[in-house]
């Protein structure tokens, strides 16, 4: 081989490292932003289900509309969900005649089902040691299998509960764990009276 042909092949395959490198990092960008959107979307979904609830109310209740905020850009939401949301509001079905107005099945109070946010916040609450991102979702998944629960999104999640000060993260080694404030409060007691004894 000539000098110039093996200098050819050794940046060839120098550019080759480096590129599989860049898309490595690329693809693990695109799916941690993937999930924080994801977790965003339920979070905004939650919010205008209980939105919806509350104006329902306000109707119900006869009291003047509070004035009308400036409405949210939305991040389209995947065609799944879209065609689910339009199908609730075909399927409307009269209930019942209040103060003349007609309230449908589809805008009249009903159970909301709770978002990840709360899911997750209250699974913490119930524990008494720190959990890893993969056993809540895995304890999610089981207390909950209507659902989808996927890791990152739980990790993206309670990542967001620890920068609201509504969980406390800690780390054992390369691990990460999570609890609810209020745990880690006696948890902390407990170790200074162990040190002190």
């Amino acid at each position: 081989m000539s000098e110039t042909t093996l200098h050819t092949t050794e940046l060839t395959a120098q550019y080759s490292v480096q590129v599989a490198g860049d898309l490595e990092r690329n693809l693990k960008e695109q799916e941690r932003l993937s999930s924080e959107i994801e977790a965003l979307q339920e979070q905004l979904a939650g919010l205008r289900h209980d939105h919806t609830i509350l104006v329902n109310l306000q109707q119900a209740l006869g009291t003047p509309a509070a004035p009308a905020a400036k409405p949210v850009t939305a991040v389209p939401a995947s065609r799944k969900k879209a065609a689910a949301a339009s199908g609730a509001a075909r399927k409307a079905v009269p209930v019942k005649k209040q103060s003349g107005k007609k309230v449908t099945a589809a805008s009249a109070p009903q159970l909301a089902q709770p978002t990840l946010v709360d899911l997750v916040r209250n699974h913490l609450a119930d524990q008494v040691e720190p959990r890893s991102a993969a056993e809540v979702t895995a304890a999610l998944g089981e207390q909950h299998p209507e659902r989808t629960v996927k890791a990152t999104v739980v990790r993206t999640t309670l990542e967001g509960l620890v920068a609201k000060t509504q969980a406390l993260r800690t780390k054992q080694g390369s691990s990460v764990f999570y609890t609810a404030p209020q745990a880690a409060v006696p948890a902390a007691g407990d170790q200074a009276s162990a040190q002190s004894a």
